[in-house]
């Protein structure tokens, strides 16, 4: 077997180590294993996606991403794309590197490194869904309203590892947010509301056990949709335990469906986020699943 780690070194809580230690970590686990590796670092946004690409292109079994859902994000895109243009793509492995590490959790991922990589190399091939919003692929979850405009304010701080940088800029949002009026297109039913957010799942949580979509599934070929219906302050602030109980879908003012297509509206352009990278969009946008789209040892 032939394995390509990719590690983003500045991912994550600081106490996860510096680079130096996680490719010593990388080097050793995969000689202890008996299996032929490489070592890569990101050097810049984008530099993961690159070094997949070139990872699939060399013959790599597997490629595991070490960091965040944003590394995860460039690693799979680009297993996803070599697959569909340039032959049988390697399989995609995990290690939990960054603050939220939702899609990690999901799967039940060790966080220790050493285990995930031998998680990565000892776990059969499975197929993962992966969503698709404004044209660009997510494998944990997108979305638009609250949660991307907070994916947006944390990327722009110096410091944005760890919990409290979410905290902070959702706990200032929620008082300051204003709601938008969205008309939501689902399989050809149609709702028009103002609402918090509309949460695209591909699996149960944005990170940090906050599960946005306790019913959703990464491999049964299904998005979950959340609409987060606006209640006003204290309303929308006592849903918030719900979260991390992972009982959201039972509180009033949500509604929750499968969907393998959706078109969501409004009257001005709609900021999104795929994997927690906020991306401007146009005033109408589609997301879709494609099932079964990835290769996973996890």
């Amino acid at each position: 077997m032939s394995v390509v780690v990719i590690i983003n070194p500045i991912s994550g809580p600081a106490r996860r180590g510096n680079a130096a230690i996680r490719v010593e970590t990388a080097t050793r686990t995969l000689e202890r294993l008996g299996v032929g590796g490489e070592v890569r670092l990101t050097e810049r946004g984008g530099h993961a996606h690159e070094l997949a690409l070139e990872a699939a292109r060399s013959g790599a079994d597997l490629v595991i991403a070490w960091g965040g859902d944003g590394t995860v994000n460039e690693v799979g895109r680009a297993l996803m794309q070599f697959g569909e243009s340039e032959g049988p793509a390697p399989a995609l492995g995990l290690i939990p590197g960054g603050s939220g590490n939702g899609l990690s959790r999901e799967l039940g991922v060790p966080f220790h490194p050493g285990q995930a990589i031998e998680h990565a190399v000892r776990s059969p091939v499975r197929r993962l869904d992966a969503g698709e919003l404004g044209g660009r692929m997510f494998f944990n979850a997108g979305g638009v309203g609250l949660d991307a405009h907070v994916a947006a304010l944390v990327s722009t701080r110096v410091n944005h590892r760890g919990l409290l940088p979410y905290l902070r800029a959702g706990g200032s949002d929620l008082l300051r947010y204003r709601p938008v009026e969205y008309t939501v297109v689902a399989d050809g039913r149609t709702t028009q509301i103002c609402a918090l957010c509309v949460a695209l799942a591909n699996s149960k949580q944005w990170g940090f056990g906050a599960a946005i979509a306790p019913t959703a599934s990464p491999t049964d070929g299904w998005l979950e949709m959340v609409i987060v219906e606006d209640r006003k302050f204290l309303g929308n602030l006592a849903r918030l335990p719900s979260l991390f109980l992972h009982r959201i879908n039972r509180q009033d003012g949500i509604i929750t469906a499968r969907v393998r297509e959706v078109t969501i509206r409004s009257s001005g352009p709609l900021l999104f986020h795929v994997d927690g990278e906020a991306v401007q969009g146009a005033d109408s946008l589609t997301a879709r699943v494609h099932p079964g789209a990835l290769q996973i040892k996890a």
